[in-house]
């Protein structure tokens, strides 16, 4: 199991010169957790694509679903007190600390495509491509 950022399922379903990479870390570590937050990430990326008319609502609609079955069973809370710990000991926002202290409360490795949470987190926070490659 890993924690995968927003970013990295995003690029599992829309078309960009990640999408190979998102679906070697599928096709490497199958079991993918998230914090509930990745939900309303999503979205905001297909509203995004819907109005710069990149996508179709049904379009949207079809990937927002595929997504919550890839990651059924997988999203998770987390405590705002670990999470707010990690945004004082660090420069990164609570969006991206959530799926640090995801990472860290599953005692697994967080895969983004972030650079600063990789240097901020380098214990358990790796970029795509080191894990692609690792």
């Amino acid at each position: 199991m890993i924690v995968v950022d927003t970013n990295i399922i995003g690029y599992l379903y829309l078309s960009s010169d990640r999408s190979v990479s998102a679906e070697q870390v599928l096709v490497k570590d199958p079991l993918w957790a998230a914090p509930i937050l990745w939900r309303s990430e999503l979205r905001n990326v297909l509203a995004l694509y819907i109005r710069k008319q990149i996508l179709s609502l049904a379009d949207a609609l079809r990937i927002a679903e595929e997504a919550v079955d890839l990651m059924q069973d997988q999203e998770y809370e987390v405590k705002s007190l670990h999470v707010l710990r990690l945004v004082a000991s660090s420069a990164c926002s609570a969006y991206d600390c959530e799926f640090v202290a995801l990472a860290e409360d599953l005692n697994v490795r967080l895969v983004t495509v972030d650079r600063k949470i990789v240097r901020q987190f380098p214990a358990i926070a790796v970029s795509l491509e080191a894990f692609v490659d690792s």
